[in-house]
């Protein structure tokens, strides 16, 4: 049997405003008021029907929504309003219905009018409606506003085309991508620069073409993406060839790029021209070498100086003792001079010691062999002992020795290496601020042991203090002042093994200021 609704298809006439999908017959009344009430309360799609003509023949909620036409308005009007003036124009309206007449069914996305005659961006589907006998009864048209979507997509184009051009025009990187095998996909003016290839002679070539001949017989090109595949990233310095085959010095990063799903889309490679940095790197190495050996030369000629120096008295007096005994056999030697000439080659010899001993604290320390022997001490107390060693040899130089230690110092510290600071701090001052008061002050300050040597010296320039602790450095010429250049160096080492610092301070032509802080109870430290 024949419902009402199959009878009403066959017998109402275009545009008469009912529903025309197709409805089996088993379907009743009650089942197209349902669907008919579906679709009228669908907002986010326009649902409508056209006859075929192409006039409005029913309008959802939606389609009032989106378009802006109440469905007394457009009802019976033509589809074709929706549609801007140069596609009527074109005949695009009609063209499309054609298109659904032949095969069912049309699909696009474009801009459509609203009322107002505003623009929007469609999603438009329109669908052929035939009957039960497959008579074509009309179209059934949904269409959804995509405006935003539109112009997300745009902003995306427009911010990808930015980047683009961005990278494109960058003249001091050479940034290009590759596909998955290593060949050349993308070319910026930085790497034309950089490699000297034109992008149409470049794009599609294995980008090995850019490594030394001996790189690429290790295959370091594909192991290069192979880390950069496993780890996300490959980065390195090394050389690299241009397109005359001359090389330079390159800094390279390979990025692995992955889309959504993990799969490896190819790889975004960055390299930076850095030979001039290169060659300026070998040039800091290489003065600084020269450096280096004028430095070694240096210390030979003062160490040979330092050296002979005790020597040779030592030797004179020698030989005058050794002639006066040749000369008189049976004589007796006077005791006065005897202990005059024995001290003064004592104190020869151990200058000499002294040397040999700063030589080999060199050494050790260059070894990492500097060992600490901690027990415990009294700071304070060890510096009155080196001050009473040394005043004999401050009143030779002209100077009084100020000690300014008003409490015990306790703490746990290697003693012989702490008199050894001492000792080098003093006679330091002893040499360059002779003829001057020298001021030593122990204390105690926020936790810290504090030894501090002042004099009134020559002082050290701004440009020389920085370097005044490396070894065989010497701020003023071996001309004037003695020393191997070995004492500061070994102190701040000495210091450091214990878990402290040293600090000078000092003025040109008015002094300097040595400062060491030392933490009273860590455990050691071996170098």
């Amino acid at each position: 049997m024949r419902s009402p609704l199959d009878d009403r298809m066959e017998s109402e006439p275009p545009g008469s405003g009912g529903i025309t999908y197709a409805v089996s017959r088993d379907n009743s009344p009650d089942v197209d008021a349902q669907l008919r009430l579906l679709i009228d309360s669908v907002r986010d799609y326009a649902i409508l029907t056209l006859d075929l003509e192409g006039h409005v023949s029913s309008w959802n909620a939606g389609a009032e929504r989106i378009k802006g036409y109440r469905a007394e308005e457009i009802l019976g009007q033509h589809f074709s309003r929706f549609y801007p003036p140069d596609d009527v124009a074109r005949g695009k309206p009609q063209a499309e219905l054609e298109l659904v007449r032949r095969e069912g069914r049309f699909e696009e996305e474009g801009w459509r009018l609203r009322k107002d005659g505003s623009r929007f961006w469609a999603s438009v589907v329109i669908t052929a409606l035939r009957d039960t006998q497959g008579v074509m009864r009309g179209f059934g048209k949904v269409t959804r506003d995509f405006t935003e979507r539109k112009l997300a997509q745009e902003r995306l184009l427009q911010s990808e085309e930015r980047f683009r051009l961005l990278v494109e025009s960058i003249q001091d990187y050479a940034i290009y991508m590759l596909d998955p095998e290593g060949r050349v996909t993308t070319w910026n003016a930085g790497a034309e620069r950089i490699k000297n290839y034109r992008a149409e002679e470049i794009l599609g070539q294995h980008f090995s073409r850019f490594y030394p001949p001996e790189d690429v017989a290790r295959n370091k090109p594909q192991r290069a993406l192979q880390q950069a595949a496993e780890e996300g990233r490959f980065e390195e310095e090394a050389w690299r060839i241009r397109k005359d085959g001359t090389r330079f010095w390159a800094s390279v990063i390979i990025t692995a790029l992955y889309d959504p799903q993990g799969t490896l889309r190819g790889f975004a490679k960055v390299t930076r021209d850095f030979t001039q940095h290169k060659q300026t790197q070998e040039r800091r190495e290489l003065e600084m070498l020269r450096d280096a050996v004028l430095a070694r030369d240096e210390f030979l000629s003062v160490a040979s100086h330092e050296l002979k120096t005790p020597l040779t008295p030592l030797q004179l007096k020698l030989t005058s003792l050794l002639r006066v005994v040749e000369g008189h056999p049976e004589a007796t030697l006077p005791v006065g001079r005897l202990a005059r000439d024995l001290d003064v080659a004592r104190r020869q010899v151990r200058k000499l010691a002294d040397l040999i001993e700063d030589l080999l604290d060199v050494s050790r320390i260059s070894m990492g062999q500097l060992r600490l022997d901690r027990t415990p001490i009294d700071l304070t107390a060890l510096a009155r002992e080196v001050v009473t060693r040394y005043t004999p040899q401050a009143v030779q130089a002209g100077s009084t020795v100020e000690l300014e230690a008003p409490a015990p110092i306790p703490g746990n510290w290697d003693r012989g290496r702490m008199e050894q600071v001492l000792t080098n701090l003093l006679t330091n001052a002893l040499k360059y601020g002779a003829g001057k008061p020298i001021r030593v002050r122990v204390r105690m300050d926020s936790g810290l042991a504090l030894l501090t040597v002042q004099d009134e010296g020559i002082g050290i320039a701004p440009e020389k203090q920085p370097r005044v602790f490396e070894r065989f450095v010497r701020a003023v010429s071996e001309r004037n002042y003695g020393g191997l250049g070995l004492g500061l160096f070994i102190t701040q080492q000495i210091v450091e093994a214990h878990g402290g610092i040293v600090q000078v301070r000092s003025t040109l032509g008015q002094g300097s200021s040595f400062t060491v802080l030392l933490p009273p109870g860590l455990t050691p430290k071996e170098d």
